[in-house]
């Protein structure tokens, strides 16, 4: 049913208790809220999306991204719904790296690999929230502090994540991180979206999905790339034309697929970073015509179809998470950089800054 406005929380930015953590501390919320009434709602542990709020063709508001109701479900779950991830976001083989020339481990928490920072990363950290405000857009901004050896890495970093919800209904992410002693860093949003809506009876393998790449990075059995730029010519894995997801997800004719149990795959936008954001994927709901364009500062984005979403996790509606019920579309650096020259340096040293925008802009098609 059309939400009269009425119905809305006013424009501006809400702060309010989401829960405690087990020592007592409290986990903040905000809630950014613009003039067309959507509304993107932050919570401190992992600086995380827990909610996202927009119209569709008819004005109808659906929440379209996975989380949970509580902090609780929060604390117990590893899918990394809405987190930020770091400090190296995706996985470093055998998570071991070197660095300077001096060798580094961080635990592996993804078989025999580091997953999005280890078992300890930033999703799970609680930031503190530095400003909250309403203009030019409403928009939070947090903060943590990662120590030395924090999950293995060296050096101590600080970093910042600013979320704020435009008028033209893009929620714009941009990361901040500064290092007082040289490290790696790769930070990225990690939601998942169903723009049917999070409780809809429907997956999203009926969404339509662009990506503009060339070439996506195989992987072998452990989700490790390979180190080849493969074509996604004549492959399931091109998505140069709007393809339906669900049409090729279980195709396992294709070795990739089957490795990935579907798609879990970084596709190669480009070789560089750039200055501004550029669009790496765009993603549409032909039924409730919501459209989301994922624009970001880094070369890579990494698609993965929810192929390990196994019902055990229960989301805002009250319904279990399946196979295909969201899909993330995560923008990065690629994965395991650190292990590979040939794609890139996340090396941060002392005196630089580091800064990846991601822009999550959403529309719907009359």
């Amino acid at each position: 049913m059309k939400e009269s406005p009425s119905d809305r929380i006013r424009p501006g930015a809400h702060r309010s208790l989401f829960g405690h953590l087990p020592d007592s501390r409290g986990v903040e919320a905000v809630t950014l809220v613009n003039a067309l009434g959507m509304q993107a709602t932050v919570i401190a542990y992992g600086a995380t999306l827990q909610a996202m709020i927009v119209p569709d063709r008819y004005g109808a508001l659906a929440d379209v991204t996975l989380g949970h109701a509580s902090l609780g479900e929060y604390l117990s779950q590893t899918a990394y719904f809405g987190s930020s991830v770091g400090r190296v976001a995706n996985r470093i083989a055998g998570g071991r790296f070197v660095l300077d020339g001096a060798a580094y481990e961080v635990p592996c928490n993804n078989g025999p690999n580091a997953l999005h920072g280890g078992p300890g990363g930033f999703d799970k950290a609680l930031w503190e929230i530095v400003e909250v405000g309403d203009t030019p857009a409403p928009f939070v901004r947090l903060a943590h502090t990662s120590p030395d050896g924090d999950q293995g890495f060296p050096g101590t970093l600080h970093v910042t994540a600013e979320y704020a919800l435009g008028e033209d209904g893009a929620l714009a992410i941009t990361y901040h991180a500064r290092a007082e002693q040289a490290t790696l860093v790769n930070m990225t949003n990690h939601a998942y979206w169903n723009l049917a809506g999070e409780g809809a009876p429907t997956s999203a393998m009926d969404h339509v999905l662009t990506i503009p790449a060339e070439h996506f990075l195989p992987t072998d059995e452990t989700a490790i790339p390979t180190g080849d730029f493969a074509p996604v010519d004549a492959t399931p894995f091109d998505f140069r034309e709007p393809r339906v997801i669900g049409a090729r997800v279980r195709d396992t004719h294709h070795e990739q697929i089957r490795i990935g149990h579907g798609y879990d795959h970084n596709w190669v936008i480009a070789p560089n970073r750039s200055a501004e954001p550029r669009l790496l994927a765009r993603l549409a709901h032909l039924q409730s015509g919501r459209v989301l364009e994922v624009l970001s500062t880094e070369p890579g984005v990494q698609f993965y179809s929810g192929n390990f979403l196994d019902g055990s996790a229960v989301g805002k509606a009250g319904q279990a998470y399946r196979m295909g019920d969201g899909v993330a579309l995560e923008p990065q650096m690629f994965p395991d950089t650190p292990n590979r020259p040939a794609f890139g340096s996340i090396r941060l040293a002392p005196g630089e800054e580091y800064c990846h925008r991601i822009v999550f802009a959403f529309s719907a098609d009359g």
